[in-house]
């Protein structure tokens, strides 16, 4: 089966889609797969390409930027005659929120990972919060604003966040990814700083208290039964875990599985089940919660619907601590998104 590897992007994820993509790659099966990769340039050109990966995985890698400097441009009706099912390794923007997925169903592919609605509310931190926050399920205090309020009154819009959201306050685009474009502010003059920092990536900026908490994760497999990997917990090298901590820094520590109770992964699993369920999950997806110790309380973050697939990343290790290896779960990954594309072709 031609396996279509779909990277880069038009993000400012672009460099991390390769990395994640290079380690897909060394997973496949070849035996059962034939991987045909495409890599979106930062345009939003496609290109087939026939590129050597092994071995990437750091953002040095020169390999990085020189993808597209031999590969050839193809049409998207190239892509579906060359392409059996599409697995795409795109992360953020115009390729995590729902408009690959979108270009999938036209063509009729079956694909890896979430669908339409579930890839793009969870994509938009506002969206996903609205949604949780609707079904009952814990998050923390929140509030939005968007580039037009700010351009007509920016102290007025800083000062109702401030208002309605104890600080520290995270301050982050409502879409973006890897950590792009956010902060975490003390007071009134770093907060508008962070407002007008993340408006550059986004039109929509969501204000959120900053709880002081463990930050952990857990992976989620499946369509209609859900299973749960271990729950891991980041130790970041900075004061939360930043751009700089996930891809460059080398201080961040990550414990899987996470040394905490039974009872409470317990209960961080059926809550992220949960919350998955609710955003319409499917294929696969990594679940960030927060943990205060002192009230005893989870509190749901993100769900990332493509979640980084690098040396570096948390899902594979999350799977990897419950047994699981990374050809396994790539498997599985494939076959899930085959069943949800058969499930859909029977109705």
């Amino acid at each position: 089966m031609r396996l279509g590897i779909v990277f880069g992007g038009r993000s400012k994820e672009h460099e991390i889609s390769i990395m994640s993509a290079a380690a897909v790659l060394s997973a496949i099966d070849r035996d059962k797969y034939e991987p045909v990769c495409f890599v979106i340039d930062k345009s939003g050109n496609w290109h087939h390409t026939e590129s050597d990966l092994e071995g990437l995985s750091e953002l040095t890698d020169p390999r990085i930027y020189a993808l597209t400097d031999s590969a050839e441009s193809i049409t998207l009706s190239a892509f579906d005659e060359l392409t059996d099912f599409a697995f795409p390794v795109l992360h953020g923007p115009f390729g995590e929120d729902g408009t690959i997925q979108g270009l999938f169903e036209m063509l009729g592919k079956p694909y890896a990972g979430c669908g339409v609605a579930s890839s793009a509310i969870s994509m938009d931190k506002i969206f996903t919060k609205d949604v949780w926050k609707n079904a009952g399920l814990p998050i923390c205090d929140y509030i939005y604003t968007t580039a037009d309020a700010c351009e007509s009154g920016m102290e007025a819009e800083i000062k109702k966040i401030e208002s309605l959201i104890e600080y520290p306050i995270f301050i982050k685009p409502a879409n973006m990814g890897s950590s792009v474009g956010i902060n975490k502010v003390n007071d009134f003059a770093g907060l508008e700083a962070a407002v007008k920092n993340a408006l550059k990536y986004d039109k929509r900026v969501i204000a959120e208290h900053a709880v002081k908490g463990r930050e952990l994760e857990i992976g989620i497999l499946g369509n209609r039964e859900l299973a749960a990997s271990s729950v891991g917990e980041i130790f970041p090298e900075r004061d939360y875990y930043d751009y700089y901590s996930k891809y460059k820094g080398k201080g961040t520590m990550l414990s899987v599985p996470a040394d905490i109770p039974e009872k409470l992964s317990g209960e961080i699993e059926s809550m992220a089940k949960e919350a998955y369920h609710v955003l319409d999950g499917e294929g696969f997806a990594r679940i960030d919660l927060f943990y205060d110790e002192k009230q005893e309380k989870i509190y749901l973050s993100e769900m990332n619907t493509i979640p980084g697939l690098t040396k570096y990343s948390m899902f594979p290790l999350l799977w990897e601590a419950k047994g699981m290896g990374f050809e396994e779960l790539i498997e599985r990954i494939i076959s899930l998104g085959y069943e949800r594309y058969n499930a859909a072709d029977n109705r």
